[in-house]
């Protein structure tokens, strides 16, 4: 049975969408359909159905879904054990999208430096679905934002960071307040469906600030990227994805006291892997000291 096929059916179900499946896979919208076609004849079994805009798995879908991600992760560690001779297999880290050109070369630098027979395995997405995924022991361990949930008792955390909000501004704006940009400037804002954007919203309405809102977005790096082009202000987590800014934007501390945002690690304790995420868990504290 062709692994690649499986694949295709897993992210379908778990995105309840052909067409973002195909996007995560780079793909097709109908190459992923034909490949769940050809798996269903194989199997003799319809194995999704559609459901107004949205796809879900059949009862032998269902049934079919965690054996399917279970032979998935067992082929991927095949492979790693036959290229590399380590018996460990593949190693799964999950990335939040904005750390995936910050937090995630600077760990890896010097961790895969010292592990040169290494496989790994990186994949991205919301804080909480990797949360859910380490949980569920879909992935070894993951940088993600602290959740607003408690952690499964089979997993730790170890925060790396605490990021306090700070306004950025284009630098033509240095010296002014920080309160005074957030009313009268264009405001570029974070995602309140986000958890960071919920931290900028609760700022806002404890300080009474409604600004002049020009764009909503959930992405930090391009948030920067338009208040570097000038196109407004914004605030926003004191992040390391903005730390290497130099002469784009200025950052103006706020009058009062803020929302913290925790970036840090969570791993599963009881997994295959637990020595490698340790180790991980190990570098990317000196790194972050």
């Amino acid at each position: 049975m062709n692994t690649e096929y499986l694949e295709s059916f897993v992210k379908v179900v778990e995105y309840k969408s052909i067409a973002e499946a195909a996007r995560r896979l780079n793909m097709t919208p109908g190459a992923v359909a034909a490949r769940v076609r050809t798996l269903e004849e194989e199997l003799a079994c319809a194995l999704i159905q559609r459901s107004g805009q949205t796809v879900k798995p059949t009862e032998a879908g269902l049934r079919v879904f965690d054996r399917a991600k279970a032979l998935i992760q067992n082929a991927r560690d095949l492979q790693a054990v036959a290229s590399t001779g380590t018996l460990a297999g593949e190693f799964k880290l999950g990335v939040f999208p904005s750390a995936l050109t910050t937090h995630l070369p600077v760990v890896l630098e010097g961790f895969c430096s010292t592990h040169s027979e290494l496989s790994l395995y990186i994949a991205y997405g919301v804080s909480a679905e990797l949360c859910r995924k380490v949980h569920a022991g879909q992935l070894d361990i993951a940088i993600v934002i602290e959740p607003p949930f408690a952690i499964n008792k089979t997993c730790e955390w170890l925060t790396l960071q605490e990021e306090p909000l700070i306004v950025i501004a284009p630098p033509q704006y240095a010296g002014r307040d920080a309160h005074d940009l957030l009313l009268n400037e264009p405001f570029i804002r974070y995602d309140r469906a986000a958890h960071s954007g919920k931290l900028v919203d609760r700022y806002l309405k404890d300080n009474h600030i409604v600004p002049r809102q020009r764009i909503e977005i959930d992405s930090l790096l391009t948030i920067v990227s338009l208040v570097e082009r000038g196109v407004g202000v914004s605030l926003v987590p004191d992040s390391f994805s903005i730390w290497y800014q130099k002469t784009g934007i200025v950052k103006i501390p706020l009058p009062e006291r803020t929302p913290i945002r925790r970036i840090g690690l969570i791993w599963d304790k009881q997994g295959p892997r637990v020595a490698l995420a340790q180790a991980l868990v190990e570098h990317a504290s000196k790194v972050f000291s």
